[in-house]
């Protein structure tokens, strides 16, 4: 016993001659306390960017911008301000009839599907930046299109963008200045889409 006390007090001396080594000590114990008091109060990191991120960001299947949006995109200046409302590439194909495989080596094919794409560019191009979070939640903003077509942006409680009663897909994309948003529908004036819809012959065949 009296052997075991020498020896913790020999042990003791050793640290008061030694500061550094009682300083590496307490700063390594202090750490570690440090640690585990942070872990022990650390949110749950999952849940905090839930509700940081917005519903209408997400990324829907149908929701890129490809090969016809591409197309639309292309025709405007991406030095200059624009904003585009440009819609899916599945709403191509159901309410303008346009598949990217149709775009064949037909002069007379591209130059239609070119005709389209520019109209619908028309009606769904704004000549200024407009980003989803510029819009306020429960309020409705107006812009002149590029074809002079009136255009009426609402964003509801949910999030989610709409323009004319089109609901976005996936919004804030960049081109260089431009924004484009991709829609799950069309833009476009009644007589234009009354010029798209199929003939009774073709929805009978």
């Amino acid at each position: 016993m009296m052997e075991f006390t020498k020896k913790k007090r020999l042990g003791r001396r050793w640290m008061l001659r030694n500061p550094i080594t009682f300083i590496c000590v307490v700063v390594s114990v202090s750490c570690l306390l440090v640690l585990i008091i942070t872990m022990l109060r650390l949110p749950d990191l999952s849940a905090f960017l839930s509700q940081r991120t917005p519903k209408f960001r997400k990324l829907y299947s149908s929701g890129r911008l490809e090969k016809f949006g591409m197309m639309m995109v292309e025709m405007l200046p991406d030095d200059l301000a624009f904003t585009v409302f440009v819609p899916s590439e599945r709403v191509f194909k159901r309410d303008l009839r346009l598949e990217a495989k149709n775009n064949g080596s037909v002069a007379e094919e591209r130059e239609n599907i070119y005709a389209i794409l520019s109209r619908v560019l028309g009606f769904s191009a704004v000549p200024r930046t407009i980003y989803s979070n510029s819009v306020p939640v429960g309020e409705e903003m107006s812009f002149d299109s590029i074809s002079g077509y009136r255009l009426y942006i609402y964003k509801g409680v949910d999030g989610f963008m709409a323009v004319n009663g089109v609901r976005a897909e996936l919004v804030d994309m960049k081109k260089g200045e431009i924004v484009v948003h991709i829609m799950d529908g069309v833009i476009m004036d009644k007589e234009f889409e009354q010029s798209v819809q199929p003939d009774e012959d073709e929805e009978d065949i």
